[in-house]
C-alpha cells in the first residue's frame, strides 16, 4: 500500500460550505456554523477524490517528526489565531482561513508538552503507536516503534488529557496517551459520496460512530468531512491482553515505557 498523506495545513470540506445563523454545537460562544452543503467542492473534485482512501479522522491532537539535534524528534502542532475582536472579522478568517500555523520540537523540559514527551523516549528513540497488529488487521496493538521509521510522518497525538479524552483512555491516576499515524485506519465499505448517505452513515452504523472522514487523494491532497454528535470509540476493537489492561487505566505512559526499554535493551543484549 502507498504511503499516505501527511496533515501540513488546514484540510478542506469534501462539500462546500454556508455558514448558518446559530449557535456553534462544537464552539462554545461562537453564534454560528460553519455547515457542508449537498454539493461536492471543487477542490475534491480537482483532486479525483472518488478514487481517493477514505480514513478514520481520529479526534486527537496533531504532531510531526522530523529531525532535530541531529536525531528523529517529535514536533507539536503550534496553531495561533489573530484575536477575535468581532464576530464579522472572525467569519472572514473563518473563510480565508489565515492561521499562522507551524512546529515547536518536543522537549522534555517544556511543561507545556508534557503529553507529548510522554509518548517518547529520545534516547532509545522510540515512539508508543496504535497501530493494527501485522497478523491480524481485526486487532490494535500498542508498539515501541523506532522515531526513524517515522520521519517526515504526520501523526494524532490522543490520550487522557488531549480533546476531553473521547476514547476514554487511562485515568487521572495512571493517564495514558499515544500516537496514531494518519491514515492508519482505513474505512471499508463506505457509502456513495452524497451529504445524505454519509449522513446516514454517520448516524446509522456502528462503524460511522467517528469524528470524521478524510480522504487521502493521489496527489497528495487531503480532504475531509466532519460529524458533530459522534464519538469514536477505538475500544469497539479487540485488544491484545497487556494493551486492553493499559486501555481500562491501570497502567500509565511511564510504566509502558519501561516495558519496552527494557524488552529492547534484553533484545540487544541477546544479539
Amino acid at each position: 500500500m502507498r504511503r499516505l498523506g501527511s496533515v501540513q495545513r488546514k484540510m478542506p470540506c469534501v462539500f462546500v460550505t454556508e455558514v448558518k445563523e446559530e449557535p456553534s454545537t462544537k464552539r462554545e460562544h461562537q453564534p454560528f456554523k460553519v455547515l457542508a452543503t449537498e454539493t461536492v467542492s471543487h477542490k475534491a473534485l480537482d483532486a479525483d477524490i472518488y478514487n481517493a482512501i477514505p480514513t478514520e479522522k481520529v479526534d486527537g491532537t496533531c504532531c510531526y517528526v522530523t529531525n532535530y539535534k541531529g536525531q528523529p524528534y517529535l514536533w507539536a502542532r503550534l496553531d495561533r489565531k489573530p484575536n477575535k475582536l468581532a464576530e464579522k472579522r472572525f467569519k472572514n478568517f473563518l473563510h480565508s482561513k489565515q492561521n499562522s500555523k507551524g512546529w515547536v520540537p518536543v522537549e522534555k523540559s517544556n511543561k507545556q508538552y508534557c503529553w507529548h514527551s510522554s509518548v517518547v523516549d529520545y534516547e532509545f528513540e522510540i515512539a508508543l503507536v496504535l497501530r493494527h497488529h501485522p497478523d491480524d488487521p481485526g486487532l490494535l496493538e500498542i508498539s515501541a516503534v523506532p522515531l526513524a521509521d517515522l520521519l517526515e510522518q504526520t501523526l494524532e497525538l490522543i490520550g487522557t488529557n488531549i480533546n476531553g479524552n473521547p476514547y476514554g483512555l487511562g485515568s487521572k491516576k495512571h493517564p495514558l496517551h499515544l500516537l496514531i499515524p494518519h491514515g492508519a485506519f482505513q474505512i471499508r465499505n463506505l457509502p456513495t459520496l452524497k451529504h445524505s448517505d454519509l449522513l446516514s452513515w454517520f448516524n446509522g452504523c456502528r462503524e460511522g460512530k467517528i469524528e470524521g472522514i478524510v480522504w487521502h487523494c493521489n496527489d497528495g491532497c487531503l480532504i475531509k468531512v466532519m460529524a458533530e454528535k459522534n464519538f469514536t470509540e477505538l475500544t469497539k476493537q479487540c485488544l491484545c491482553l497487556h494493551e486492553a489492561y493499559i486501555l481500562m487505566g491501570k497502567i500509565d505512559n511511564k510504566q509502558v515505557n519501561m516495558y519496552y526499554v527494557r524488552r529492547k535493551t534484553a533484545i540487544k543484549k541477546k544479539g
